[in-house]
């Protein structure tokens, strides 16, 4: 049967604490057995101790598992649950000697639910006084003392190694577990900043792409309807045809629309060559087209960014040098890279003392998704001319 992920490290921990309980009750029987089977003292004393040893199992079972499962467990309560065990105890170790093998079960919850001064304290109550009041019960000989004493310094002192060690070992797991809920947390978080850094691109992305065609487009129609208002008692046909481009403007405006909701490559793109796209721009915008070099197929990314950076350059012609300059595009093939160029001859100005508006800054940041550059000449009285050079693959590797 699979388990879920997040419920692997409580089964795990109930699988450990069965077997704890296990070995406590192992430990329990085996001292009751040598309890009842040692030589001294008599029956009724043996009896007796047995009889103070069954307390421990519901006290154990009712209290000190919920303790012990505790994370972390209740100190206060933890006091109390090792003071009545060693309440219940230390009587039966008194009166039978034997009775002392039940410390393997009593002292590691000392250790697992006490601070280290107070688990040493009690462990050193469960190991030494049971020897100290068998020894003024009975009055062994001083054989019997030394060699029992003996034996509860060195299970005291292993206790205590044992007991430092495993409180390392908590202390440790907890420090782990602190790390792993940071980690978690400060994943949470990149994932929550990833998730923002990626909707703050793709709002970039659609502001691009919104100005690179929506705008330009809707900028055009206003240009053309400002001919028409112009020419439509002076000269007729001209305005016909503006009309004529002023539809053909905002079908290309629709078609733009629904290929950006659909997520598709542009419109003029769309089962038409670089060329040929470039060619249906230049109509729209009155501006002639000369292509070099060897035509071949390119990369749909850089293709994208050829064409929306030629529609960028374009309305800036328009809108900066004016609806009667000249323009002119200019598409160079190379061997292993991709040029547009859109030129005028309008009043020009000089780049370095301009600062750049969203159009320019926009067009750099598509050129360089995909390792290109632009570069932009001009000056007063001169024109402008704004190129776009951007990585393709080599003429060999396309053919």
């Amino acid at each position: 049967m699979r388990i879920p992920s997040g419920l692997v490290g409580a089964y795990s921990w109930d699988r450990s604490f069965r077997i704890w309980d296990t070995y406590f009750a192992l430990i329990w029987l085996a001292t009751s057995v040598f309890v009842l089977g040692t030589d001294f003292p008599g029956w009724p004393v043996r009896l007796t101790a047995a009889a103070l040893l069954v307390p421990l199992i519901p006290l154990y079972v009712v209290v000190g598992r919920p303790i012990l499962r505790g994370d972390p467990p209740d100190e206060r309560r933890a006091l109390g649950f090792i003071a009545a065990l060693t309440v219940l105890f230390l009587p039966s170790a008194v009166l039978v000697g034997e009775t002392r093998l039940m410390t393997f079960a009593l002292v590691p919850p000392c250790f697992m639910t006490l601070r280290t001064r107070w688990a040493l304290a009690a462990v050193a109550v469960i190991n030494l006084v049971p020897v100290l009041g068998w020894a003024l019960l009975w009055w062994p000989s001083d054989q019997d003392v030394f060699f029992n004493g003996m034996f509860a310094l060195v299970t005291f002192v292993f206790s205590a190694a044992v007991g430092s060690w495993i409180i390392r070992i908590i202390e440790q797991s907890q420090e782990r577990a602190e790390l792993i809920a940071e980690l978690d947390a400060s994943r949470h978080e990149v994932s929550r900043l990833s998730a923002a850094h990626g909707a703050l691109a793709e709002r970039e992305r659609m502001a691009r792409e919104i100005h690179d065609t929506l705008a330009q487009g809707f900028t055009s129609l206003l240009m053309l309807v400002q001919a028409v208002e112009a020419e439509v008692e002076s000269d007729l046909p001209q305005a016909r045809r503006h009309l004529a481009l002023m539809d053909e403007t905002a079908r290309q405006n629709l078609a733009e629309a629904r290929a950006l909701v659909a997520g598709a490559a542009p419109a003029d793109l769309d089962g038409a060559s670089l060329p040929d796209a470039l060619r249906r721009l230049a109509a729209r915008h009155e501006a002639t087209l000369e292509v070099t070099g060897p035509v071949r197929a390119l990369p749909a990314g850089a293709e994208v960014v050829a064409l929306r950076s030629c529609q960028e350059a374009l309305s800036n012609a328009r809108k900066h040098a004016g609806s009667s300059v000249s323009v002119g595009i200019a598409l160079a093939y190379g061997d292993a890279s991709l040029a547009v160029s859109v030129r005028d001859d309008g009043r020009g100005f000089d780049p370095s003392c301009v600062t750049e508006g969203y159009g320019l800054a926009g067009l750099r940041a598509r050129a360089a998704e995909v390792g290109g550059t632009v570069s932009v000449r001009g000056a007063p009285g001169q024109g402008t001319t704004v190129t776009v050079r951007l990585p393709v693959p080599p003429l060999e590797c396309a053919t």
